[in-house]
């Protein structure tokens, strides 16, 4: 059932995007140096950069372990307040003839 607040109330396996990043993480590492190694310079600073982001991910995620399970609300609590009566139905305003299309009628 989708109620709206699936950003705010959003989780993910951060145990899983830990070890994806650690599996990153070694690769840019042994990247940056095979290239480094091999005197291509370009592809060593593109895996680099990779690295740095890479890190910069590891720490968020650690961040986000380390604050450890926040408040969600259970399926029985509905994400808004419920109208206590739905708002009066209005037909609306026939200015123009609405269109329709012509019958078909066969032999």
């Amino acid at each position: 059932m989708r109620t709206g607040s699936e950003p705010a109330t959003a989780r993910s396996a951060l145990r899983a995007r830990f070890w994806l990043t650690v599996w990153g993480l070694v690769w840019a590492i042994f990247g940056t140096a095979a290239f480094a190694l091999a005197g291509r310079p370009g592809w060593a600073a593109v895996c680099g950069v990779l690295w740095l982001v890479v890190t910069i991910d590891m720490a968020m995620i650690l961040r986000h372990i380390r604050q450890g399970p926040h408040y969600q609300p259970g399926r029985d609590v509905p994400p808004y307040d419920p109208l206590e009566e739905p708002p009066p139905y209005r037909r609306p305003p026939r200015d123009r003839p609405s269109f329709r299309p012509p019958r078909h009628r066969h032999p």
